[in-house]
């Protein structure tokens, strides 16, 4: 995952793989270190390209684990994924985390945070060949509904302008351009048209000059857009119009999708690709 040949033929498919107990989607599901090797393995399979690997759960209002305890959870999954074969993310904001995740075999930190967190994982990531996921992220997620307010310049502009301070806080501490991808943030700090709003402008995040991250899967502003009578409509009833969104992101520039059902992901992909005439 490198940030050469900006815009592939297709989006690099990356599986989620949550060893936590809180997850919004499937926490719980693969705490333990068997569970989740065994579903990164399916995920690769499904036709993943990279696994992001995470121990701490970002979903609005969860408390953060301690830092033994994430990398409890992270490191010997990720050790076992990439001695496997697998090209490894870890989803962390805590640079110990990542330099923990690098030596067990990361080559990608994905950092929601953007550096704000904890602004040393730069400096590990410098210090690495690993590509840098910055992501836009104001608060942690037990206050992050506290930090929806974009205005007076509206949620597009002030995302991309301090997404793009990211950028270059990354590129200050030493991190290649070229290995530095960037993520809008869709449902952090975010409320549901925001991230309407943020997707009908992701030729201005292009703009910045790096390559770019989508992760939409199963998250509330699809549930409040299929909303019914009973209310949002569940995590797991969500991928029908996630699968829909893959294909229009397809066609649209994105070069990763962070996603939990891989196998949706592709049967999306390939549908795109028939229509383009890809063999």
């Amino acid at each position: 995952m490198t940030g050469a040949g900006h815009q592939p033929r297709a989006p690099r498919v990356m599986g989620i793989v949550n060893v936590t107990p809180d997850s919004f989607s499937d926490g719980g599901r693969f705490v333990t270190t068997e569970a989740a090797v065994a579903h990164g393995r399916l995920l690769l399979e499904q036709g993943a390209d990279l696994l992001d690997i995470g121990g701490e759960s970002t979903r609005p209002g969860a408390i953060r684990p301690d830092a033994a305890a994430e990398l409890d959870r992270v490191v010997p999954v990720i050790r076992e994924l990439a001695a496997a074969g697998a090209v490894v993310s870890v989803d962390t904001m805590r640079a110990e985390v990542a330099a923990a995740a690098l030596e067990a075999g990361a080559v990608v930190v994905n950092d929601v945070s953007g550096g704000l967190a904890d602004p040393a994982i730069l400096d590990v990531v410098a210090a690495s060949d690993a590509t840098y996921v910055a992501m836009h992220w104001r608060a942690h997620a037990d206050r992050m509904r506290d930090f929806t307010d974009y205005e007076p310049d509206g949620v597009a502009a002030t995302v991309c302008r301090e997404l793009g301070d990211r950028l270059d806080a990354a590129v200050a501490a030493g991190i290649p351009r070229e290995r530095i991808v960037l993520d809008p943030g869709l449902g952090f700090a975010k409320k549901p048209h925001h991230n309407w709003e943020l997707l009908r402008a992701l030729d201005d995040f292009a703009a910045l000059g790096c390559p770019l991250l989508v992760g939409a899967s199963r998250k509330s502003f699809l549930g409040s857009l299929l909303a019914g009578d009973e209310g949002p409509r569940p995590v797991d009833q969500r991928e029908h119009a996630h699968a829909a969104l893959v294909a229009l992101l397809a066609s649209g520039g994105v070069d990763y999708l962070r996603v939990h059902d891989v196998r949706a992901t592709r049967d999306a992909l390939a549908v795109v690709a028939a229509m383009e005439g890809a063999p």
